[in-house]
């Protein structure tokens, strides 16, 4: 691996753990010639996936894309880049799950609305604004209703009994 510093190749691994659901390592690495630290991560090479574009463009799955929308709609909120990795991991799963090698922009798109609420609802509403592609106040509405009846509908979680 090479230094982004000072360009060298003699480095070695501080610390490695396992990170998105085990689909990938995260490595720290330490120059052995500046001593600059930084992160590498490993992930395994899948075969390559199209996406069908709402145009009927084909291009090929970029996890990287879909990691950087996420991470505009998840600005400014607690989400951490630990829990969007996790989540870009599940949503490749399911993805490559499939066994088929083309997938459309619409099943991304919604794979990602329906684990988004999950994880952040301000992020869902800043997604769901882009992805829907609100034109007025009252189509966001209706979206914000949806959050609130899926809301209601899921059980409330158990409380833990006081020691």
């Amino acid at each position: 691996m090479k230094c982004q510093r000072c360009g060298s190749l003699d480095n070695k691994v501080v610390e490695s753990r396992d990170v998105a659901d085990n689909d990938a390592i995260r490595r720290r690495r330490e120059c052995l010639n500046c001593g600059y630290r930084f992160t590498t991560y490993e992930r395994l090479e899948r075969p390559s996936l199209v996406v069908i574009k709402r145009n009927g463009n084909r291009q090929l799955f970029s996890r990287e894309k879909l990691l950087q929308g996420l991470q505009h709609a998840t600005e400014k909120t607690s989400v951490t880049n630990l829990q969007l990795e996790s989540f870009v991991a599940q949503i490749e799963r399911d993805l490559y799950g499939r066994g088929e090698p083309e997938v459309s922009s619409t099943d991304i798109g919604e794979l990602v609305m329906a684990g988004l609420p999950k994880l952040n609802e301000v992020a869902y509403v800043r997604f769901a604004s882009v992805y829907r592609k609100f034109r007025d106040i009252s189509s966001f509405e209706r979206e914000l209703s949806r959050i609130r009846e899926s809301k209601e509908a899921r059980p409330a979680p158990k409380k833990q009994p006081a020691k």
